[in-house]
């Protein structure tokens, strides 16, 4: 903690007040897990938020995105530009305590409007967005890769159905809950029948809202990723583009990643060489 090297908030606060001193941990500075360890996994669980992703059997692990990068990082940005702009009026800083376990709180806002209109049921792929509606799900192709299909509007629904060759006047009204049993095998069944790159030609361009689920390597070559630089290109590496993007101002250029000697240690101690 920086308190103990003699740098906290009071100390320099005290020698300049418009100061903006932004801290980020994940259980957050109050409370009876303050002072002790955790990482991503830790904190997006104790919010309930791990609860609602994976199969019905296991929640999954959803890299740090939701966590760290998601609840942390974005909302201690997100607090530093409101310090700033509250500063040109008060004309003084603050302290801002950005706790991982707040922002994942925050993020999952929608699920818990959902479960206070009793719309969300706490066991997994049983609610609209977590699987459990089969055109809002992922499906296995013929060559073991997949698609996604999020079609919840009914003009989307019915692209989607036109698509597989299925006569809307042949299958269950997808409003009762009773036949997405019977919806889902019949899009699993269909899907099954072709590789993934075939019905991602097929619906490319239409409503469907079908995708493929593509690899980090595949996805640099998407056209629609490429045309919109979505990934600065360097000489040997790839990485994503500054984000979001300015009419006027403009984004920073490329700038191939760069790593301290110490990191690239730990990182060789953690990953044996391949």
């Amino acid at each position: 903690m920086t308190e103990r090297l003699g740098l906290g908030p009071a100390e320099c606060l005290s020698r300049n007040v418009q100061l903006i001193y932004a801290r980020m941990t994940g259980w957050g500075q109050t409370g009876p897990l303050a002072y002790t360890a955790g990482h991503d996994l830790n904190y997006i669980a104790i919010t309930g938020v791990l609860a609602t992703i994976g199969t019905t059997e296991h929640p999954v692990i959803p890299l740090n995105l939701i966590g760290d990068f998601g609840g942390g990082s974005m909302f201690l940005v997100a607090g530093i530009l409101a310090a700033l702009h509250e500063r040109q009026h008060s004309g003084r800083g603050q302290v801002i305590d950005a706790a991982i376990v707040d922002g994942v709180t925050q993020l999952a806002h929608s699920l818990w409007s959902f479960r206070r209109q009793g719309m969300w049921q706490e066991q997994r792929n049983a609610n609209i967005l977590d699987g459990g509606t089969p055109w809002y799900a992922v499906y296995r192709c013929s060559d073991g890769r997949h698609v996604s299909i999020a079609a919840l509007e009914d003009p989307f629904y019915a692209a989607l159905l036109r698509g597989l060759g299925i006569d809307p006047a042949r299958v269950p009204p997808r409003c009762d809950q009773q036949s997405w049993p019977q919806l889902r095998s019949m899009f699993a069944a269909i899907f099954a029948t072709q590789p993934r790159d075939h019905w991602a030609d097929l619906f490319e361009g239409s409503d469907a809202c079908v995708a493929p689920v593509l690899t980090l390597s595949e996805a640099l070559a998407h056209p629609h990723l490429k045309q919109r630089k979505v990934f600065d290109y360097g000489a040997d590496d790839q990485q994503p583009a500054p984000a979001p993007r300015f009419s006027r101002s403009g984004r920073a250029a490329y700038r191939p990643p760069g790593a301290s000697i110490g990191d690239l240690v730990a990182q060789r101690e953690v990953w044996p060489a391949r």
